[in-house]
């Protein structure tokens, strides 16, 4: 958990609004970002590019837990940064406590506008995973950063989604909250409950990392073997598949529930010449899987030792940023 951020200035009131992020970081942001990075000949742009590098783990974490997608995180970065480099610093006591102010705000308003753009989504929409290995986010718990508690979270509204990761990831109290998204503290507080009762499922999903990687390995071992008796000891009664192709690649647009249905979903994806190699996305064990027309990047949640939910990104948009060694066979032709 994050440490508070102190007290410091409300940001300029310049409006916080941004247009609707686009899926993937246009030329246009980028040239947008590294134009706001010109140094300054004064020093004071070296002074806010060094405040700005220092707390962008910590803000990076902030704008992907509110997000759930790596590039939409780094157009609301990209943004913010701008506003900073334009703020008058002069009257920013704490920075860290600025920029969460202004990256928790553009989040919100990317959430709304994403909203829109997700009715004509095609399938599932999965969270775009983000590789951990090392973690982008510097050292602190990502257990909450999981494809299950992000595919969790998109049950919430925009407001309520800001108060529960400031509260809960980052332990701001109401107070705090309430000044960043101008509401009351009392208001902050029925969000958050609101929050916590859309994820109750959020606490049957274990985290120990043994356990999944030792059911990670099954998986894997199953699929090789063609062993179906032992898929099916690995997944739970109630076992939901989730897949996300976004009419980009071959999916299944609606979520397979059930063991029987799960394992001859399976039994067809797997039956085919694939490779696999481990890696560590979104904190926690995960595959990268090549197949002849598609990739796969696989994640699960345990609950009750065995396979409660899997989570497959097979929309290449989303797995542009995740690269891996050439891996093995999974299933030999």
């Amino acid at each position: 958990m994050e440490p508070s951020l102190g007290r410091d200035p409300e940001p300029a009131a310049d409006g916080m609004s941004v247009p609707a992020t686009a899926d993937r970081t246009t030329p246009d942001a980028a040239a947008r970002h590294d134009a706001g990075r010109q140094p300054n000949p004064s020093g004071q742009g070296d002074a806010a590019e060094r405040a700005y590098q220092e707390h962008r783990p910590m803000l990076y974490g902030l704008a992907y837990r509110m997000l759930g997608s790596v590039h939409d995180a780094d157009d609301v970065l990209q943004e913010a940064y701008l506003r900073w480099t334009g703020a008058d610093r002069s009257a920013v006591a704490e920075p860290r406590r600025y920029l969460t102010r202004v990256v928790a705000r553009l989040a919100v308003d990317a959430l709304r506008a994403r909203q829109a753009r997700r009715e004509e989504y095609i399938g599932t929409w999965l969270p775009e995973p983000v590789s951990t290995e090392p973690s982008p986010f510097g050292a602190v718990d990502t257990s909450d950063l999981s494809m299950a508690v992000l595919h969790l979270m998109e049950r919430l509204t925009p407001p309520q989604r800001a108060v529960y990761v400031l509260h809960t990831a980052f332990g701001l109290p109401y107070t705090e909250i309430a000044g960043i998204l101008e509401r009351s503290a009392e208001d902050c507080r029925q969000l958050h409950h609101r929050a916590e009762a859309a994820l109750a499922g959020r606490a049957r999903f274990s985290t120990d990392p043994a356990e999944l990687n030792r059911l990670i390995d099954g998986f894997v071992a199953a699929a090789r073997l063609g062993d179906v008796a032992r898929l099916e000891r690995l997944l739970a009664d109630d076992v939901v598949v989730w897949s996300d192709g976004g009419g980009r690649a071959r999916a299944a647009r609606n979520p397979i529930a059930g063991r029987a249905k799960a394992v001859r979903f399976f039994a067809a994806v797997l039956g085919r010449p694939l490779s696999a190699v481990p890696a560590r996305l979104n904190g926690g064990p995960a595959l990268l899987i090549d197949g002849e027309r598609a990739r796969y990047a696989l994640t699960v949640a345990v609950s009750g030792g065995r396979i409660a939910g899997v989570y497959m990104v097979v929309n290449p948009d989303k797995l542009g940023g995740i690269s891996a060694p050439q891996g093995v066979p999974l299933r030999r032709p």
